[in-house]
Parts: structure tokens; C-alpha cells; sequence
């Protein structure tokens, strides 16, 4: 099938040549003329056949809403558009609304899988109605991961965002408890080879996963994370997460804590940080500051 991609950076730009991949056409449109196909959302929707699909993804806020905006008055009754941005939620709702006014479907997709995704695909959390899915499952199979997990129609539209948010919220909590277990290790006189120690974890045991697979990674490329300075950004997410949790009552210690850490980072150099600045860099190709 046709697609129109809009935003072509770190996630974008790999997206749309996994997509290619599996065999479908992608017309990509960028900011940056030098990684764009075509150089304006009107010629972008004019290369689509209907029903047309547009993928956007660009920052939330204020470049996503600008892009619907400028969607809305260029597709017609019976085409889709897609966010697979870093989308607060709340804001699906209305966008799904302001769309509707003119025939136009929306969903919302939480996308996971960071500078990884060419190659292993993407983790794919959506929202939105059955028939408005359907007409995007061709590229949401294109970029899941291959086997029978990876994907899936999470609810009603704001869902695949709502998860996707919870999602990065354990991942917070679990940075954070690789982090704390690593500084200790780092502490005391008597464990003389904490990198070793954190490999040997990798197998067997109840707490082997992806992101210690990368910390170890992170050791690899510098034992002690001495040219690393202790701070660590958040996205959005995480407190959109605590948020959430306060408004439905919900108790979420581990990863409340885990954000104010990172709160934490900005105050003082934190040996705890420059494990979270590594694994972001190392599974999201997060930018990291330098001594």
C-alpha cells in the first residue's frame, strides 16, 4: 500500500525504510529537504491514493497539532490519520474529534523500539476504531517485530498513547533499579568486578531483560561511566504517568521515585544518572553530556 510519513528523524527515518522492506511505497516529507521525498504536505497527499494514510511523526504539542491542522484541510472523508508520536493522551481525543468533523479517521499509536526498530521492528500499542485500524494494518505489520507478539489494537482512540505512556513509565522505574543496584556494586571494596557481575546476570536469572543486556553494552564501551556527567533528561511521559496515576488513585511508588531521580540528576552529579544518560543512549540514541 501507499503511505505518507511525515517526520523523518531518529524513529521516522528508520520507520519509513522498514516499511519499504515489507514491500510498501512510502512517501516521506521532512523539514530537512536533504531526507525528504517529496517537500510539502499538499504534495505528499497528492502522491496517495484514497483511501489515503498519512503517519505522522513529529514532537507532541504544537508541531503535531499544526500537522493535523494542515492534514485536515488537504484529505478527504474516508482517509486516516495516524500519530505515532510521543502524544499526551488527552489529546488524542480531541484530535480524533477535530478530524471527525470532516470525515477524516484518526488513531493513535505508541511506537517502541528506539534506534533498534530498522532491524528488530517496532513495538506497536494503537487506539482508534476497527475500521479506521484496519485500513493502517498493512504498515502496522510491516513494522511490528516478526512472530505473533509486538502489535496490538489496545483500545478505543487514546489508548495505543495511554500505554504507551505506562510503558515508559516501567521502563523509568526499571532504569532506575539497574542504576541504584550498579552504584552499590560500584561502592563497596569487596566486588572488584562490578561489569562482570552484570554480565553474569544476562543469563539464568529472574532479572535478565533488554535494558541489562545494554547496560552491560554501556560497561563495554566504559567500565565505570567516568565520561559520562550524572544527568538524565525525561521525556514527558513519565510524568504524564504519575499524573494519570494521581487522577485514577492509582499507587505508583517505584515509578514516581524513579522520575524524581532524574528531578534529582539536574541538581548535582549523580552516579545513579550516568547509567539512565547511558541505556537512553544506548537503546534510544539519546543524546548524553559530556565532562
Amino acid at each position: 500500500m501507499d503511505l505518507g510519513l511525515v517526520g523523518l528523524g531518529k524513529m521516522g527515518g528508520n520507520m519509513r525504510e522498514r516499511i519499504r522492506r515489507a514491500g510498501h511505497t512510502v512517501h516521506g516529507y521532512d523539514r530537512n529537504p536533504d531526507v525528504a521525498d517529496v517537500h510539502s504536505l499538499q504534495e505528499l497527499v497528492g502522491r496517495l491514493s484514497g483511501p489515503r494514510v498519512v503517519w505522522v511523526m513529529v514532537p507532541a504539542g504544537g508541531p503535531t497539532q499544526s500537522t493535523i491542522d494542515e492534514l485536515a484541510g488537504l484529505l478527504e472523508p474516508g482517509d486516516v490519520v495516524v500519530d505515532g508520536g510521543n502524544s499526551r493522551w488527552t489529546d488524542d481525543e480531541k484530535h480524533a474529534g477535530e478530524l471527525a468533523e470532516k470525515g477524516i479517521g484518526f488513531v493513535d499509536c505508541g511506537v517502541s523500539g528506539g534506534v533498534w526498530g530498522l532491524e528488530n521492528g517496532y513495538a506497536l500499542m494503537y487506539g482508534g476504531d476497527q475500521e479506521d485500524v484496519a485500513k493502517v494494518q498493512p504498515i502496522f505489520d510491516a513494522l511490528k517485530p516478526e512472530g505473533d507478539f509486538g502489535s496490538v489494537h489496545a483500545g478505543k482512540v487514546g489508548a495505543g498513547h495511554f500505554a504507551k505512556m505506562v510503558h515508559n513509565g516501567i521502563e523509568y522505574a526499571m532504569m532506575q533499579a539497574y542504576a541504584e543496584g550498579w552504584e552499590l556494586l560500584e561502592k563497596v571494596d569487596s566486588v572488584t568486578d562490578v561489569r562482570e557481575v552484570f554480565r553474569s546476570w544476562q543469563e539464568g536469572t529472574v532479572i535478565r531483560s533488554w535494558l541489562l543486556d545494554l547496560a552491560v553494552d554501556a560497561l563495554d564501551e566504559d567500565e565505570h561511566l567516568d565520561g559520562l556527567r550524572g544527568y538524565a533528561q525525561d521525556s514527558g511521559e513519565g510524568r504524564w504517568t504519575v499524573e494519570a496515576a494521581i487522577d485514577h488513585a492509582v499507587p505508583l511508588p517505584a515509578i514516581t521515585a524513579s522520575l524524581f531521580a532524574r528531578f534529582a540528576s539536574r541538581q548535582e552529579d549523580s552516579p545513579q544518572m550516568k547509567m539512565i544518560a547511558a541505556l537512553r543512549n544506548q537503546f534510544g540514541g539519546h543524546a548524553v553530556e559530556k565532562k
